[in-house]
């Protein structure tokens, strides 16, 4: 899912990261850029970031405020769920950081670890984890990775192609609010992007992962605005007397969409 915001307030946003344009000395416009080595930018040059793939999420080595890590160690045999963000003390951030540290015990009943990423370093999460606890009155207590160089953030293409010009002190782009969704075979289930304008969803992030997990479970699918509890559908691949034999009941509206219920 890619939300699209107003240019102006794309460009309202890079206003206050930077005061005045800086030239990015990695950025080459005759040749490739060494900044977009990583990205989609040609139809020889296909994301190599894809739902499903056999291949898993790519690993990394980071710093966090919970030390080292690797980070397919880290997942373990959990899902992740790993989600990015422009800079430290940033205001759209700091909502949302302080809305998932609060809805870690639901994580934790999906058996999903949360891992967080700023383009800062090490010696600003700290306080920054200050200021998410008090001004959300909650307990931040999962990682915050330290991507400063946008390591992790180029691996995982979590930079706008607007923002190659919205670049740092140092001549690095920033990045913005990317979601990925990782299950326990370390598969790339799900991606969010939205600008940096723009704040996430928790809900919708809880929603989609309950989605994922019932049916890989129950082997359905789940129509629009569906949450638990709520029907499912009956994928087409299966038809309607080994649907019958395996769920009960089904509603066919069209012999291609058929509703069933699975419970929550």
């Amino acid at each position: 899912m890619v939300l699209v915001s107003p240019r102006t307030a794309s460009q309202g946003l890079r206003s206050s990261f930077r005061p005045y344009a800086v030239q990015n000395p990695f950025i080459q416009r005759p040749g490739t850029p060494l900044s977009r080595r990583w990205l989609a930018t040609s139809a020889a040059e296909q994301p190599r970031l894809r739902l499903g793939s056999v291949g898993p999420a790519p690993n990394f080595k980071a710093k966090t405020t919970h030390g080292d890590i690797d980070f397919h160690q880290f997942i373990g045999d959990k899902w992740a769920i790993l989600f990015s963000h422009p800079a430290d003390f940033t205001p759209v951030c700091t909502t949302e950081l302080g809305a998932f540290a609060k809805m870690k015990h639901e994580f934790e009943k999906r058996n999903v670890k949360m891992i967080g990423l700023s383009a800062n370093d090490l010696s600003s999460h700290g306080s920054w984890i200050k200021d998410i606890n008090e001004i959300s009155n909650t307990n931040l207590q999962f990682p915050i990775i330290a991507d400063a160089n946008r390591k992790v953030a180029f691996l995982y293409d979590m930079i706008d192609q607007q923002d190659l010009e919205n670049i740092d002190e140092k001549g690095i782009a920033f990045t913005i609010r990317s979601v990925f969704v990782i299950d326990p075979q370390k598969k790339i289930r799900l991606t969010m992007m939205y600008p940096a304008s723009t704040g996430r969803n928790t809900t919708e992030v809880l929603r989609v992962i309950d989605s994922l997990q019932t049916g890989d479970v129950k082997g359905v699918t789940t129509p629009i605005d569906w949450v638990p509890g709520d029907d499912v559908i009956v994928p087409p691949s299966v038809n309607t007397a080994d649907a019958k034999r395996k769920f009960g009941d089904i509603r066919e509206v069209k012999p291609y969409l058929r509703f069933t219920n699975v419970g929550e």
